[in-house]
């Protein structure tokens, strides 16, 4: 948080060190993973096991566990996100690459395709019919701002909210804003909207959300702005996840969301890890570059609504989900039953 609201030096030195995962990272990941052994010892060590951490998966092969993988995270090859002794899988062909050229042994380390949640997945086709029909009606767009896990980019997100307010209030875009559990963020969000005269619904509870989901298939907000906020964690980050196939535009970081299947505006990371993720966005044409400064992101988002970027993007979409692009949670699970019944 404090990185991406200082900026300068600061931010220079905390990406640096979120790009420095080397062989010590590993090294310290396993020996804390080898405290965590007797949580998992009492099972079948034939069981797959597929980790989303690279800690779990440590702690899976130090059990002597025989069928593990472990999904890498990110699209920058470092040590601390791989497991030796388990099948690395990755979301594309670069850090495919780098990883081999680090050494990783090529019979523990494949391509499966971005990890993405099944009904986001099934979704794919109507989500970009119902976005290309909205932007020829010229109905409004709309934009989903999620919070990452930490909470950081206060600063960046607030001020991205005051630029747009023009918008908002001329009912050119609806902001979807996801707080999340951050009480810091809430409170920034509710300051940005009031202090720019911004009138809000707010949802709370994970029944309000899905039943903010089924109203927009077919039917506009109350209001161009409504604040999704929680006090516990799992409504927090399931909500993107709900909203995204109902939105016309992914707000965020270049995190683990630059791999999802919508249209992105990727906006200024937190890690320099990150820059490698909106990198791959691009080259499939679902996301753009990472935009860094408001002035650009607005600029975007008037892109948005002026020209077929949007339609651009949804069919990019489309042809990447033909090719298996988004099917890596699919691949990893039919990976892990293949291995298995080799043993």
């Amino acid at each position: 948080r404090l990185a991406s609201e200082l900026g300068g030096t600061v931010e220079k030195f905390w990406g640096s060190l979120t790009k420095s995962g080397d062989e010590d990272s590993l090294r310290m990941t396993y020996q804390f993973a080898e405290h965590m052994v007797p949580l998992i010892n009492g099972l079948d060590k034939n069981s797959p096991i597929i980790a989303s951490h690279s800690m779990v998966a440590c702690a899976a092969v130090a059990a002597g566990f025989k069928n593990v993988i472990n999904l890498v995270i990110d699209n920058h090859a470092q040590w601390f996100v791989v497991v030796p002794g388990c099948l690395n899988l990755v979301q594309g062909p670069s850090n495919y690459h780098s990883l081999l050229k680090m050494g990783v042994p090529e019979d523990q380390v494949q391509i499966a395709g971005h990890w993405i949640p099944r009904d986001l997945v099934e979704g794919i086709p109507d989500a970009s019919a119902r976005r290309t029909a909205r932007r020829k009606a010229g109905k409004p767009l709309r934009i989903i701002i999620p919070v990452g896990g930490a909470g950081a980019q206060r600063k960046f997100i607030v001020n991205l909210v005051g630029a747009l307010s023009g918008l908002v209030k001329e009912g050119k875009v609806q902001l979807f804003l996801n707080a999340a559990d951050h009480e810091h963020m809430k409170e920034a969000f509710i300051g940005a909207l009031e202090s720019n005269d911004m009138d809000y619904d707010k949802v709370v509870d994970m029944k309000g959300v899905q039943s903010f989901r089924e109203k927009m298939l077919t039917e506009e907000p109350t209001k161009n702005v409504t604040l999704f906020t929680y006090d516990d964690y799992f409504t927090a980050v399931a909500t993107t996840d709900i909203l995204c196939n109902v939105a016309d535009v992914l707000c965020c970081k270049p995190s683990e969301l630059a791999f999802y299947p919508i249209p992105k505006l990727m906006i200024r990371r937190v890690g320099d890890h990150e820059a490698y993720s909106a990198m791959r966005a691009s080259e499939l044409g679902d996301g753009t570059l990472e935009v860094r400064e408001v002035p650009e992101a607005v600029r975007y988002v008037e892109l948005f609504l002026t020209t077929k970027l949007i339609e651009t993007m949804n069919n990019s979409i489309e042809a990447n989900n033909k090719i298996g692009i988004y099917d890596g949670c699919k691949n990893a699970m039919r990976i892990a039953l293949e291995r298995s019944k080799k043993m």
